[in-house]
């Protein structure tokens, strides 16, 4: 007997098939400053893309970071100097 693992193809994520998970990020587009709610140590980052809930982010500290937008809420950053 053989266990097998259903995996969504990329054009099915790009879709939006298959996903049962909130986005928490609704609003963020790339180009906006963020900061990750649970690692201040990252710095700001920008946003370099959103696919679905895929969030890329570069952040000052550690670089390009991509981040579960189903289970992280980004804080945007108003007044970044």
């Amino acid at each position: 007997m053989r266990d097998y693992v259903y995996v969504r193809s990329w054009d099915a994520v790009q879709r939006g098939e298959g996903a049962n998970m909130e986005d928490l990020n609704p609003f963020i587009e790339p180009g906006m400053i963020v900061r990750h709610p649970d690692m201040p140590e990252w710095g700001s980052g920008q946003i370099q893309s959103k696919i679905n809930e895929r969030v890329t982010v570069n952040f000052a500290e550690v670089g390009k970071v991509v981040i579960d937008g189903s289970r992280v809420a980004l804080v945007q950053v108003f007044n970044h100097e």
